[in-house]
């Protein structure tokens, strides 16, 4: 989602947000990024199929499931695909021209976001920073970079 903004400066500002597919790596981060993957996750996915398969297999003809049962058992299995969707990280980047006129450089500020609702509040944070003081919030997740 792209949105112009107009600081008190009169310079035009773009602020932009894009879901991040990867994990950024950070030093924080550093003993776990040798690990995992994806091929768990698919091993996983694929032994709790063949359980539910022969669970449903096996169950006698006269056995009567619970609606409630259904429903308990899709919620847990959306459960985890539900929760990585909301908690991806998002790249938010607020950038300018400047304005060579006024001798106003241009300027990129990039920061991480984790979680859908976090990326609207810190878009929202950043306009109103940039429509006051004509850059975003030091103490928010953007950062200049060179």
């Amino acid at each position: 989602m792209d949105r112009p903004v107009k600081g008190a400066d009169g310079r035009w500002w773009t602020l932009r947000s894009e879901l991040e597919w990867r994990t950024p790596a950070t030093a924080d981060d550093f003993e776990h990024d040798a690990a995992g993957g994806y091929v768990p996750a698919a091993s996983m996915i694929g032994v709790i199929t063949v359980f539910v398969v022969v669970l449903v297999a096996w169950r006698p003809a006269d056995v009567i499931v619970p609606g409630w049962v259904v429903l308990t058992i899709a919620l847990i299995a959306l459960f985890f695909p539900l929760r990585w969707v909301l908690r991806r990280p998002w790249k938010v980047v607020a950038e300018t021209e400047g304005d060579p006129e006024n001798e106003k450089p241009s300027e990129r500020w990039v920061g991480t976001v984790r979680g859908m609702i976090k990326v609207r509040t810190e878009m929202s944070r950043a306009k109103q920073s940039i429509e006051r003081v004509s850059l975003p919030n030091f103490e928010g997740p953007l950062r200049p970079v060179e």
